[in-house]
This record gives C-alpha cells, structure tokens and sequence, in this order.
C-alpha cells in the first residue's frame, strides 16, 4: 500500500506538472487581460507599463518559472477580475460544484445499479427494452438540450421546480450549502437530473453488459447447481465482479463531471466553478483560468487514486503496487 502511495504520488507530480504546463501556455491565445482591467481612454504608454508590472512582457519560460514557484506555496495568481488570489475564488465557488456532482452521482447510483442489474436478469421483457430505448435516447441528446427540456416543463408548464439560482443554503461543519436547506434541495433536483443524463445512460448499459457476461460464467452456473438462493447469486456473487469495471469507469466519470457542469451550471446560473470559468473567459482573466484547469485537473488525479484504493477494496486479488 505504501509503496503504491509513492508511485501514484510521483505520477500525479508528473501529471500536475503537465496540466499546468499546458494550462499556463494557453493563456496568450486568450485575449489580451487589459482590456478588462484598463478602459479605452488608457494611453499605450500606460498600457505597456502595466504590461511590465504584471510580467506579461517576460519571457514564457520566465513567466512559467515564476508561477511554477508561486504554485508550489499555494498561489495560483491574483484574479484580475475579483482582485483576489484566484485559488481562494475558485474554492468559495468549489462547494456548488460539488453539491451538483454529489446530486448527480446519488440519482445515477440510485437508478443505474437496479434497473442495469434487471436489465441483465431480465433482457426480454418489457421494461428492460423500454429502458435500453430510453438509455440510446439519453445518450443522443446534449446535456443543455436536457436543461432546457427539464426547465420548460417543470418550471415553466407545470411550476414546480425553480429554474435557476442555488436558492437558501446554510452553514453546517464549516460548509455553507444548499443540502442542509428544503428550499436549496428543491433548486438541485432539476439541475442534478439533468448532468446525471450525461452518465446515467452509459452506467445502466455498462452494468447490463458486465451482468449478463458475469451470469454466463462458471462460478455463477456452479453457485445455480448448488440451491443457493437467486438473491444472493445476483447481489452477492455476480453484482460484486460486476461492479469492478463500474467502478473503474465510475471513478473518472465523476472527474469528468465536474468539467461538464460548465453547461448545466450556465443554463441553470447555478453559481459554481463551472458558471465561473466562463465569465473569466469572457473577462480574459487568464490566473483564474488557469487556476480552474489545475484545480479541475488535481480533482481527476485524486479521484483515480481514490478508484484504485476501492478497487483494491473490493477485489483483494487486485495487487495495488503492481507486484506478482
């Protein structure tokens, strides 16, 4: 365990690195940031003169080197925009983000594990075809598609569901969230449904699929031979093995949704990190964009250690330091 620790340190070292690298080159193709920060009536001169004290005249390699350093204590840049160091406004926005994710993740697990595992068990009825229809159609349709879907009918016909804003939240451990709240609840079920539609189809297919080659295995059919009852064969035996690849997938999933609430977060204004990337893409605030790619980029290195951890959890076979 220990050495496995080092090496997925050492590997997520190399792959910040590059994360940052490449988030820190991009910024040139941006925009020009003094067009947010100046008004029109500012002289070239003054221009080029705040140009040299914000260090956007130095070199590339010298500029990297000097954020590289500062990155290293925990500063990411001072948003142009809000004036602050651009770590501390991406965390004060963080909390949303992450009550959207936790919202989506808790209806995709809710409803993939026991309609894909009925799917598998059952593949010829009714339901199973209505759900495997259902799950090609959600697949096509594009997450803002859905928003705007979810929001006409249940905001706008029958008036039951906000349509936007976060609504009343509270303080609780430290952590001021919509969760501890009815009324901030009921302002995330619409946008919740709507990114769990990005994922939710493809984990019912993936489970069915794992299910239904789990059931044609041996183990399964001797477990048959044996009496032992149909309950545990399904969610004991066969859901166990199955659920190994779910959460390998799972687990980058959840990484990948938090770059994906950009757009249900833009629909729905929900005031999260992702809503916030692209106001400092259109402000041209180049430190809190690059703040979000290293932030976003450090949530998908965690998350996959934390699936290899689970993984190794639930199939003692799976050797983490990659030994015999």
């Amino acid at each position: 365990m220990i050495a496995f620790l080092i090496k997925r340190t050492l590997q997520a070292m190399v792959v910040m690195f590059v994360i940052s690298l490449i988030s820190f080159s991009i910024q040139d193709n941006l925009g020009d940031p003094l067009r947010e920060l100046v008004g029109v009536s500012v002289s070239e001169v003054e221009r080029e003169k705040l140009r040299d004290d914000l260090g956007l005249n130095d070199p590339f390699l010298v500029q990297y080197g000097r954020f590289a350093a500062n990155a290293l204590h925990g500063d990411l840049g001072t948003s142009y925009f809000f004036k602050e160091p651009a770590l501390d406004v991406i965390l004060k926005k963080l909390p949303a983000t992450l009550e959207l994710v936790f919202g989506a993740t808790l209806i995709i697990v809710v409803l993939s594990v026991p309609l894909g595992v009925y799917s598998a068990i059952k593949p010829g009825s009714l339901l199973s075809r209505l759900v495997m229809g259902l799950s090609i159609v959600g697949i096509s349709i594009p997450v803002f598609l859905t928003a705007i879907g979810l929001i006409y009918l249940f905001s706008i016909e029958l008036g039951w569901m906000p349509s936007y804003g976060r609504g009343e939240t509270s303080a609780m451990l430290g952590w001021d969230s919509g969760l501890f709240t009815a009324d901030g609840l009921h302002h995330l079920i619409l946008p919740s449904f709507t990114l769990a539609s990005i994922m939710l189809p493809l984990f019912i297919r993936l489970i069915r699929a794992e299910m239904m080659e789990v059931l044609q295995s041996e183990y399964v059919k001797f477990a048959w031979a044996k009496g032992i009852s149909p309950w545990r064969i399904y969610f004991v035996h066969a859901l166990k093995n199955t659920m190994l690849p779910v959460i390998t997938v799972g687990g980058v999933q959840i990484g990948t949704m938090v770059a994906y609430t950009i757009l249900t977060e833009t629909v729905f204004q929900w005031p999260g990190m992702g809503f916030l990337f692209l106001e400092a893409v259109n402000r041209v605030d180049t430190p809190l964009i690059v703040a979000y790619l290293i932030v976003v980029g450090a949530i998908f290195v965690v998350t996959n250690t934390l699936v290899d951890l689970i993984y190794g959890l639930v199939n003692p076979t799976v050797k983490l330091a990659g030994g015999k």
